[in-house]
């Protein structure tokens, strides 16, 4: 081992302890808590912990009512939505496993874990979703039954469990165990079928204490977090259960494109999202300050919310950069935290790489986004920063209960209580991921003073025809800043030099048209090969070309006229990069680069 860092925890989680526990607890003992809010009728409702935990017993009867078993695995296909929560509540109370599946999944997707988790009921969203997987769920050998959530699946299966008293629930809860498998979630890969990943009850637990503590008060009892990520990923998941172990009042969301109307109104504390999330509301304050015409101002005041936050950073912020920052926060960044709904005291961010230039950007204008990082395997974060102890640019520091080492190669190893068993039913892969009781992540990163920096994969690094290694993230980051781009990949392994495919965002482009003066109908095809577009792109290459040496710079770019998109199967759920399947629908543009 190169390094090693840990941070101690007292924390035991009991034999008998279980993610339900804490909603029966509030019920007995505060059952008037605020636990929820829901979206009925454009207001935002408050729901109780009596109220949450009783629709939770009337499902879960449903559920045994209709011959689930504890240890059975029971399925939901479905966006983020309230119904989504409390359906997982209800299979945990049931005693039997949530299997986790994005809505996004393509059938063959789908078709895979119905059949390797051996799901026995199946929750699906709504009938468009029934219809473009009723080939799969009809071939799935052990699945009994499908139902759909907007056509009143939870009154139906709470009226089969009707006439069921408290005695199965309460004994099927006496003989749970910590060690009992929560949920299988199925890594959505950017390569390979997706495998199983099995955490217990333990496992979150352990995770929602250890954060709690990492991140503080961010999950301090009574704040609230508007929930809008995929809750089939694992942060998403463990927000939504964090928030109930906390006390932290959640609400959910699945319509995107209204978001920011929807944090306007739901006004939360904290927000938790992918850095993507972070890029498009920064991006399209920037796209908007220039269709005004105050592009100037606007980058004036992010290159001073930017060197602000170094300052901090540094101990020392000087009276005219003060007096600078003090005017861009009436012109600017008041605006950016109203758009917010203007609660927010900071962010929480993970699933990728936030880049410092974010999270410089978003510190300086007072929202601070604290970077974490974890994986499905670890139950989400297993590092990160906060309040007391943020560096911006690294991951954090390891929670409570984590040892993060270093191997001789580079690769972040962990161990601690929020770190899985194992694969479901795959003791192979196992095996090559779980060596000597460390976890090996796959990913490659340093240590300083305890925080983590990932610095990139090791199946991503590019290794050029020269021999010279290439992470090609940080490249990606950077050139995914400028408000026309929407998505870049780097490619070059085995090349004589590195290139880059590029796509353009199609909500920047009407306001490009329009300061151009070019018609409103111009569609993108038309614009790979315009001059001024070009230009911009090049700027943003050179800016990423200035933070690498030679011979890792992107020598070619090429613009492509489609964008890279989930429903293409060329991003994941969490906006990650599908190297190979992009690899593959591109060749002929990634040949073009080098012919």
């Amino acid at each position: 081992m190169q390094q090693q860092y840990a941070t101690p925890s007292d924390l035991t989680v009991d034999d008998k302890a279980t993610t339900v526990d804490a909603i029966l607890r509030y019920r007995a003992e505060r059952p008037t808590m605020p636990l929820f809010k829901r979206r009925s009728n454009g207001q935002w409702i408050t729901v109780t912990a009596k109220h949450f935990t009783d629709e939770v017993d009337a499902v879960a009867k449903g559920l045994i009512a209709s011959g689930v078993e504890p240890g059975d695995r029971v399925a939901i296909l479905s966006s983020t939505r309230y119904e989504w929560t409390v359906l997982d509540y209800a299979i945990w109370r049931a005693g039997a496993t949530t299997v986790a599946i994005y809505e996004t999944s393509a059938p063959d997707q789908v078709q895979w874990i119905l059949e390797d988790s051996a799901t026995k009921l199946l929750f699906v969203e709504n009938h468009p979703q029934y219809t473009r997987h009723i080939r799969v769920i009809d071939e799935a050998p052990a699945l009994g039954e499908t139902l759909v959530i907007d056509d009143h699946a939870l009154a139906t299966i709470t009226k089969r469990g009707a006439k069921l008293g408290d005695e199965e629930l309460d004994n099927r809860h006496a003989n749970a165990l910590s060690s009992d498998a929560a949920t299988l979630i199925y890594t959505s890969g950017t390569t390979g079928r997706p495998k199983g990943v099995v955490l217990t009850h333990a496992n979150f637990i352990a995770e929602c204490a250890a954060t709690r503590d990492a991140v503080g008060a961010g999950l301090a009892e009574g704040k609230s977090t508007l929930l809008f990520l995929p809750l089939a990923h694992v942060f998403a998941r463990v927000v939504a259960v964090g928030c109930v172990e906390n006390g932290v009042i959640l609400g959910h969301t699945n319509d995107i494109p209204n978001l920011i109307d929807d944090l306007g109104t739901f006004k939360p504390n904290y927000v938790l999202s992918v850095p993507r999330v972070f890029e498009k509301v920064y991006n399209s304050a920037k796209q908007k300050a220039y269709d005004g015409g105050k592009g100037k101002i606007f980058d004036k005041a992010a290159d001073t919310a930017i060197e602000y936050s170094k300052a901090m950073e540094a101990g020392s912020i000087g009276l005219g950069l003060k007096l600078r920052h003090a005017l861009f926060d009436r012109l600017v960044y008041g605006k950016l935290r109203a758009a917010l709904g203007g609660n927010c005291e900071g962010a929480i961010s993970g699933g990728a790489p936030l880049g410092a230039r974010l999270g410089h950007f978003f510190r300086g204008v007072g929202i601070p986004v604290y970077e974490g990082y974890g994986l499905s395997e670890t139950t989400a974060a297993v590092t990160a920063n906060n309040e007391d102890h943020q560096r911006v640019g690294s991951v954090g520091r390891p929670v409570p209960g984590v040892t993060v080492a270093i191997s001789d190669d580079g690769e972040v190893l962990l161990k601690g209580p929020v770190v899985f068993g194992g694969y479901w039913q795959n003791a192979e892969a196992t095996a090559d991921s779980i060596k000597d009781g460390w976890f090996h992540t796959g990913d490659i990163g340093k240590l300083e003073d305890g925080f983590l920096y990932i610095t990139g994969r090791k199946k991503e690094l590019i290794v050029t025809a020269g021999g010279k290694n290439v992470s090609p993230a940080q490249l990606e980051d950077t050139i995914r800043a400028h408000p026309m781009i929407s998505q870049c990949l780097v490619v070059g392994d085995n090349k004589p030099f590195i290139g880059a495919l590029i796509t353009i965002d199609p909500e920047a482009v009407p306001g490009w048209l329009e300061r151009h003066n070019l018609p409103a109908d111009t569609p993108i095809s038309d614009l790979v090969d315009n001059a001024d577009l070009r230009a911009e792109i090049d700027t943003a290459v050179k800016d990423a070309n200035a933070k690498v040496s030679n011979a890792e710079a992107i020598k070619k770019f090429t613009i492509l006229d489609t964008d890279f998109t989930i429903e293409s199967g060329e991003l994941t759920p969490t906006m990650k990069l599908k190297r190979n399947v992009i690899h593959d629908a591109y060749k002929t543009a990634i040949a073009d680069l080098y012919s």
